[in-house]
């Protein structure tokens, strides 16, 4: 049965700066649609709770700011030393559960695709954990879900973004932001990873999950984007 017209937020973008920066938005916004952190005209104040997500919000922008991709060097050169240098600082600061702390933030947002692999994989061989499992600490912490979403866009963006399309397709009314805005984005970017990932998790090709979950110019122009033979 195709399903369409259910929105949810969740299309997140992810893979350089401003995606990410977006991503951060997206996800900190409260169930009402109005950032944490603001309050409309006459509205009570913000529970302790909130105000703590808040200054979580703040932190997070700070994260990966939308200047992130002017500054951040994409080269293939790795330093070794400094990748073991960092992932100590990552599990020191982990460890302390200072995960706002401006060293954490530099490393994230600062270095490259292959220097912080290098230094996640460091992390993972002399601390024995994964460093996104180290940060589920509090499972229900909303700074800690989103400081792994963006480790996760900034390393694996095709696991990310596959997980994004799964969620949208799969669930009760289809996703159409998230699914429109993972599709036009990643299309000339990293789109044949991406099918390959939701290949391999889902055991259905993507295009073929696009059709029978959409209808009309809406599937052709998804479909054509995806790179599927008859579109």
């Amino acid at each position: 049965m195709r399903r369409s017209g259910v929105r949810r937020r969740g299309g997140r973008r992810c893979g350089g700066g401003e995606e990410a920066s977006s991503a951060v938005a997206d996800a900190v916004e409260g169930d009402d649609g109005v950032a944490l952190g603001h309050r409309r005209p006459g509205a009570a104040r913000p529970t302790s709770r909130l105000a703590g997500r808040a200054r979580s919000l703040h932190t997070l922008q700070l994260l990966v700011p939308p200047s992130a991709s002017t500054f951040r060097y994409e080269g293939p050169e790795v330093n070794m030393t400094l990748a073991r240098s960092e992932a100590k600082i990552l599990h020191e600061k982990i460890h302390e559960k200072a995960y706002n702390h401006d060293e954490l933030i530099r490393i994230v947002t600062t270095r490259s695709k292959a220097q912080l692999n290098a230094t996640l994989n460091y992390y993972n061989n002399e601390f024995g954990n994964a460093i996104n499992k180290d940060l589920k600490a509090d499972p229900n912490d909303e700074f800690l879900k989103l400081l792994r979403s963006a480790i996760k866009c900034l390393t694996y963006p095709e696991k990310y973004f596959e997980k994004v399309l799964r969620l949208a397709i799969n669930k009760l009314g289809t996703d159409e932001w998230a699914l429109t805005r993972v599709v036009t984005t990643r299309a000339e970017v990293d789109m044949q990873r991406i099918k390959e990932q939701y290949h391999k998790r889902n055991s259905v090709p993507l295009d073929r999950a696009i059709a029978n979950d959409t209808s009309g110019d809406y599937k052709k122009m998804l479909l054509a984007l995806v790179g599927h033979e008859d579109a």
